[in-house]
């Protein structure tokens, strides 16, 4: 039995858009991917309204720049006369910025024991307050071993004075608990308060001004008397 030749699905692309692997990488349609007879322009240095599709990109062309769809949904679509590549660059440039800027906010742990000393003490809170202020939690716990767990006020005590050590960058979510041999505390960064608006320097006082003469009053235009009625002719 002969076995019917497999169907070739490479080697002959006519009739295939060269651009299309590239439109489907693209976000934006641009120049010649844009098949619509007309697109509507914005943008500076153009006079915004309809165009023909090949208006827009002999426009472009001058300029040296690329016609870039921005609003496919439109009609009809919307576009702008840009550089392609450095728009894709900017877009990056502060998506980067964008992810920089959003921290992710982490719980550091702090240990304690109830013999802990007042310079370990100190030392742990300088850390803590580092944690606080770039925005993290903070959970601090006091490690009980053997008949250390007889001592729990102690601990309590070191968690009380810790949170009043952060009370400017941090507060207690909840007041201490135990959980197993461990008393655990959770602090929380406070929000960065707002710089109070400096009050506005008192103006100095505007010198009085002198008073104005006071305007001489005119006289009251009397209406000429009315004229006496023509006298008679005498030869009447």
């Amino acid at each position: 039995m002969q076995q019917r030749p497999r169907p070739s699905f490479g080697g002959n692309n006519r009739g295939r858009n060269p651009n299309f692997r590239r439109e489907q990488q693209q976000e934006h349609r641009t120049n010649r991917m844009i098949r619509v007879p007309e697109v509507r322009l914005v943008g500076e240095n153009i006079e915004v309204g309809v165009y023909k599709t090949e208006d827009a990109l002999r426009m472009a062309e001058e300029q040296g720049l690329d016609l870039v769809e921005i609003s496919p949904n439109a009609v009809p679509p919307v576009c702008r006369i840009i550089d392609y590549n450095k728009f894709l660059y900017e877009k990056k440039k502060k998506e980067k910025e964008m992810k920089a800027k959003a921290h992710k906010s982490e719980v550091k742990e702090i240990r304690f024991t109830p013999n802990t000393d007042d310079h370990d003490f100190d030392f742990k809170a300088k850390h803590a307050e580092s944690f606080l202020k770039d925005g993290n939690k903070v959970k601090t716990y006091v490690q009980f071993k053997g008949r250390a767990i007889m001592f729990k006020e102690r601990g309590e005590l070191i968690l009380l004075k810790f949170a009043e050590r952060l009370a400017e960058v941090g507060g207690l979510e909840s007041m201490p608990t135990m959980e197993g041999k461990r008393m655990i505390a959770i602090f929380a960064p406070k929000a960065a308060k707002k710089k109070e608006k400096e009050p506005k320097e008192p103006r100095e006082p505007r010198e009085p001004r002198e008073p104005r003469e006071p305007k001489e009053a005119k006289a009251p235009v009397t209406p000429p008397p009315a004229a006496d009625a023509a006298p008679e002719d005498a030869n009447a």
